[in-house]
């Protein structure tokens, strides 16, 4: 794509200039297909029951520990 928004395309491929104009074209028609397609969408996906209980387990092993990290009380 040149500085004024012009797409170029430069087919040397064949030896005649018809044969390398219609590979230009093609490439062209390629390139304007792609651009016109959509990206699918994610779906989002739900996280499985076991990663839900490690990441509840870790935080409740963190809080124990933030509940240990308190004054020590001696009788």
């Amino acid at each position: 794509m040149s500085k004024e928004g012009v797409i170029i395309i430069k087919a040397q491929e064949y030896r005649s200039q018809e044969q390398n104009r219609e590979e230009a074209l093609q490439r062209l028609q390629d390139l304007i297909k792609s651009a016109i397609s959509l990206p699918k969408p994610r779906k989002p996906s739900k996280p499985t029951r076991s990663s839900q209980r490690r990441r509840l387990d870790s935080k409740t092993k963190h809080s124990h520990l933030k509940t240990m990290w308190g004054k020590v009380i001696d009788d």
